[in-house]
């Protein structure tokens, strides 16, 4: 996985621990791939349940680092938990939380749903700051080197430096919903305005915008020179960054439903979830339909990819694990409740959580 460092004004790739999962998507990128040692069949390996998960839905994605899970949950609280016991470490109570937590140098950021986004301490929780924004925040944060990108529902994707001080904000003309992507000295945020802003990450300027034919609710992701979303229309597009516009526009073909999930991109492949109770597969360079896996409720969870297994959940309460290349299914794990949630991979291991707030860990026993 690949994180981002700042020389002057440049940003540029470094390398992380293949062993973590610091973002919403996994990367800077946000296109959930990652390279990482699974084993060959998952087994259940914890489980860890809230103390009231009456109100303890988890929507987001967890984050991983340095073998402690992060997940942010509906009944206020971010919970720090250890990766190798399923053994709480630490709860902090923050505010009610849908958006995934991000950590990096040894802090943990997340926003909540009254608008805060706050930054505690990786080891303790302990609160260091909190930044108040005017609207819902659903998103995980990125990072350009120091640099902090968080999205919030007062149309605002804000920039600030690593004490919580605002940078420079960009207004856009409806809630951002998805995270910022990260790539080079640019960033790529999509909202309900259908349009994906390109940004100057230093100045926070607009360098130029794609018109998107629809309202996004996922979030952006990158490969190469192109950028792939989801809209609330039916479509999945790929965007040529090079070119400035669309490039091929997937319509799933029967039930016209949004596209909620974000994207999960290979080399070869632009796989997402719909609320059409499927998941699909589309080839990357033309658009067209490789493969498709229907599930019984839909599918708002982000397919999480590494190697050739695809990791995604539904509203059917299933876990699935499926070939990458045929869309078949290698394995299904049935939870306690729906999963909005999208998987994270980190420490050889896949974790998950449920909409009744428990959180599933499988991997190697």
């Amino acid at each position: 996985m690949r994180t981002m460092m700042t020389v002057g004004m440049m940003f540029v790739a470094a390398a992380v621990s293949g062993a973590d999962w610091p973002v919403f998507r996994g990367n800077a990128l946000q296109n959930g791939v990652v390279e990482s040692k699974l084993p060959e069949k998952l087994e259940l390996l914890w489980k860890f349940t809230p103390a009231n998960p009456k109100f303890a839905s988890i929507e987001g994605a967890v984050a991983i680092a340095d073998g402690i899970v992060y997940a942010g949950s509906f009944d206020e609280n971010l919970y720090a938990i250890d990766l190798k016991t399923g053994k709480q470490i630490w709860a902090t109570k923050l505010g009610p939380i849908k958006a995934s937590p991000s950590v990096r140098d040894k802090r943990v950021y997340v926003g909540d749903v009254d608008g805060k986004f706050h930054c505690v301490d990786a080891a303790t929780g302990k609160p260091i700051w909190n930044f108040v924004t005017q609207g819902e925040i659903s998103a995980g944060c990125n990072f350009a080197g120091d640099r902090i990108l968080i999205g919030s529902h007062d149309e605002t994707l804000y920039c600030l430096d690593k004490d919580g001080k605002q940078i420079w904000t960009f207004k856009t003309q409806g809630p951002v919903n998805g995270a910022a992507a990260v790539i080079g000295d640019k960033t790529f945020v999509a909202g309900c305005d259908s349009n994906l802003h390109v940004l100057d990450v230093a100045k926070g300027e607009e360098l130029f915008a794609v018109e998107l034919g629809g309202q996004a609710g996922a979030t952006a992701a990158v490969k190469g020179d192109s950028v792939y979303v989801g809209t609330m229309n039916n479509q999945v597009l790929g965007i040529d960054l090079t070119k400035k516009k669309i490039d091929w526009t997937f319509e799933a073909p029967k039930r016209k439903q949004p596209f909620y999930s974000s994207a999960a991109v290979t080399d070869d492949l632009v796989i997402v979830g719909s609320r059409d109770k499927k998941v699909y597969a589309i080839d990357r360079k033309t658009g067209n339909s490789k493969w498709e896996w229907a599930t019984d409720n839909r599918v708002d969870s982000s397919p999480a990819v590494v190697g050739n297994r695809v990791f995604v959940g539904s509203l059917d309460r299933v876990f699935y694990v499926l070939d990458t290349n045929t869309g078949g299914k290698l394995q299904d794990f049935e939870l306690d409740a729906g999963i909005l949630g999208s998987p994270a991979v980190g420490g050889s291991c896949v974790v998950v959580g449920t909409e009744k707030g428990t959180i599933y860990c499988f991997g190697g026993k």
